[in-house]
């Protein structure tokens, strides 16, 4: 065999087969670019770009006179892009010539870092190329505006790689103002309460998306391919922030120097239904008073007392009485089957229906009820229905609302005392709400009106939905019974023994309403004398003649607590939020109304430096019994002023200082010099603090106080 061919064949044969496979290979790729190629770049695409959601802003809650209730505040993460061509160019001359003063600054301006450790992280960073390096997060807006104008980072994204993503914080403006009612916005929207859970799908708005790619180990935005997201609707409320603040204040004052456990205040327009206030406050375990529960609409008990204008409905409407019937109150106790009713006044004899309620005898209304509904029981459950307490009010916040609870000859619990024991205020649960709805009604002429909180949604400032006033029932009953149950709740505070007398008597306006001591079993454990406690109510309107108010007030007392009576604890703040609304909304300008005097007038507490100031100002002589100090007690004496030291001011006493009558600033740095952690809620000076004066705290102890 000739060898040279031999070879010859061989190198033609596998050249051949190198020609086989790169016409292969390149046919191959063509197939691949032309036919497959639009698959591998989406799946190229797929493994290095992502979308990722960018939040709407939530729209803001205000009340109806245009102050915010809650709103969303941005706050901002910073990050870094290392790789970003305009920071690396010129072999990184724009960085290295700027570091040093972008570290200072950040230093200055975060003061959680050295200028040598922000240095030392930024060289870092650009050593790694980091393409998303997290410098900083949760910076506030004016933190934000700062860092724009910083060295290297006013050159722009592309040349500083300096990267702003937005998100929103919620905050509520007011603090602690009607907390419950506007509710809480967490991530988890399921956990929301009031309005915010109510009106979520309307407040989050639509999110929007940004393509993020995957560079380096890191996702980074990519520009000009982003859907931008559709913010959130606002709320406008019924709450008027005056109204809620006075009804705030009151509540505040009286569960604080009563000691009391928690309380509600309901303030309701009467013509149309609308809420203007709703305060709840509970105390807390270190003694301070929080909008902790909404109890106007979130707390069902047994109402007591201002549940018998319920049956006095019921009586007058079937024709079984009028106000001038006689009923025997057998001297303040009855016996049904064995168990007592009686009166919180013992001795009543025959009275009057009308003497009888405003009286509030538990007697007379347990045997009237018993003798007209004994034997017709779903009579009287009818007209409890046709009231509207058996079912859901409707408000907004319905969600956490309470259950009312009527009890009817159906369930198991049913008795032969259920009748007697039901129309005094027993053997059923009702919210605040549910009565107030009601009581309105009666001043309402008998147009029963729904409870509202929501005046409008708006959408950039034009009206995307409005509510107007509902009518839940036309007439509750005819002229004549509306008019006798009227006549009975003004008897309750102008008639002589009756239960609101005393308390709410003495106005220039005329004030109609109900009260109410309900009671209790503390800890559910039954209602032995130890365990008893007294749940306080009024609910009334404003003026008698042409109602523009109607106020539901409850509060639960405790053990410790030195008032019980529904006209004591709870009559006198109706009175106090009563007389400010009369005379800001109502008073007539030749009218005047005794407001409570602002006894700080002429006795403060503040600074021994300002007190010497403004009375040098004021050209008036004073007094200075004290030596050294910094706080001084001053009162005032015809021309002249006496300042005296207090030792519970001092920085060394371990009891609470009195701050009632002190300016903001002086309070707050009083207290926050002693260890607290202060909250504020009003304008003014200091009306009532949460931890009591001369009460032993501990250093980081929340207290939270009202102005007036």
């Amino acid at each position: 065999m000739d060898i040279r061919k031999d070879i010859l064949w061989r190198v033609y044969l596998c050249f051949l087969c190198i020609v086989a496979v790169g016409l292969a290979v390149l046919g191959k790729a063509a197939y691949i670019q032309t036919v497959e190629g639009s698959e591998w770049i989406k799946m190229g695409d797929s493994l290095h770009l992502r979308y990722q959601n960018t939040n709407a802003e939530r729209g803001s809650i205000y009340s109806e006179d245009g102050n915010i209730l809650s709103t969303s505040v941005p706050i901002f993460d910073v990050y870094i892009d290392f790789g970003a061509d305009g920071l690396r160019e010129k072999q990184g001359k724009r960085f290295v010539d700027n570091v040093d003063s972008l570290a200072y600054c950040l230093a200055t301006l975060f003061e959680d870092k050295s200028t040598h450790e922000y240095k030392a992280e930024l060289n870092a960073g650009y050593k790694k190329k980091s393409r998303y390096f997290a410098l900083k997060k949760k910076i506030s807006f004016d933190d934000y505006r700062a860092l724009r104008d910083f060295p290297l980072v006013r050159d722009g994204k592309n040349k500083s790689g300096f990267i702003f993503e937005r998100r929103d914080k919620r905050i509520n403006p007011y603090v602690l103002m009607a907390n419950r009612t506007i509710g809480i916005s967490r991530p988890d929207s399921n956990k929301n309460v009031g309005i915010e859970r109510t009106f979520n799908y309307l407040l989050k708005g639509e999110s929007g998306q940004r393509l993020m790619r995957y560079v380096a180990g890191s996702y980074i935005p990519v520009e000009g391919a982003e859907v931008d997201p559709i913010n959130g609707k606002d709320i406008i409320l019924t709450l008027d922030t005056y109204i809620q603040d006075m009804a705030e204040n009151a509540l505040m004052k009286m569960l604080v120097n009563n000691n009391s456990l928690h309380g509600t205040v309901i303030v309701m327009e009467t013509e149309t239904g609308k809420i203007k206030a709703m305060a709840n406050l509970g105390r807390q375990p270190d003694g301070s008073y929080i909008e902790d529960f909404n109890y106007g609409v979130g707390k069902a008990t047994e109402p007591g007392s201002v549940f018998k204008l319920a049956t006095l409905f019921a009586l007058l409407k079937d024709k079984y009485v009028d106000n001038n019937s006689l009923v025997d109150c057998e001297g303040g106790v009855k016996s049904f089957y064995g168990l007592r009713i009686r009166d919180s006044h013992r001795g009543t004899g025959v009275v009057t229906v009308k003497r009888a309620f405003l009286e509030s005898s538990n007697v007379a209304f347990a045997k009237l009820a018993f003798q007209y509904y004994a034997n017709q029981p779903e009579k009287y459950i009818q007209h409890l229905h046709e009231l509207r307490l058996d079912v859901p009010t409707g408000i907004e916040i319905e969600a956490s609302s309470g259950k009312p609870y009527i009890k009817s000859p159906k369930n198991k619990s049913w008795s032969k005392t259920s009748i007697p024991y039901m129309a005094h205020g027993y053997e059923e649960l009702v919210t605040p709400l549910h009565l107030l709805t009601f009581y309105n009604a009666v001043a309402n002429n008998g147009k029963m009106m729904k409870p509202y909180l929501v005046n409008a949604i708006m959408d950039y400032g034009v009206t995307y939905e409005s509510f107007k006033p509902i009518v839940l029932v036309d007439k509750i009953a005819d002229d004549e019974t509306i008019s006798q149950m009227q006549e009975c709740l003004r008897a309750v505070v102008d008639s002589q023994g009756g239960t609101g007398r005393r308390i709410l008597k003495d106005t220039l306006y005329s004030i109609s309403g109900k009260t109410g001591t309900a009671v209790t079993a503390l800890d559910n454990k039954g209602y032995n004398k130890g365990n008893k406690i007294y749940q306080a109510s009024f609910i009334g309107y404003f003026p008698s003649e042409k109602p523009k108010y109607t106020m539901a007030v409850v509060i639960q007392n405790t053990r410790e607590s030195r008032f019980i009576y529904g006209a004591d604890v709870s009559g006198r703040v109706f009175k106090e939020i009563a007389d400010h609304l009369y005379k800001k909304f109502l008073n007539h300008p030749t009218k005047e109304i005794n407001v409570p005097v602002d006894s700080s007038l002429i006795q403060t507490t503040g600074s021994y430096k300002d007190f010497a100031n403004i009375l040098k100002y004021m050209n008036l002589g004073y007094q200075d019994s004290a030596n050294g100090d910094y706080w001084r007690k001053m009162s005032l004496i015809r021309q002249g002023a006496v300042l005296k030291a207090d030792s519970a001011l001092l920085g060394n006493m371990p009891e609470t200082p009195d701050v009632k009558g002190m300016g903001l600033k002086d309070a707050v740095f009083l207290l926050e010099d002693k260890g607290f952690a202060v909250s504020v809620m009003g304008r003014g000076k200091v009306a009532s603090q949460s931890v009591p004066a001369g009460k032993v705290f501990q250093r980081g102890q929340k207290i939270l106080l009202m102005l007036n």
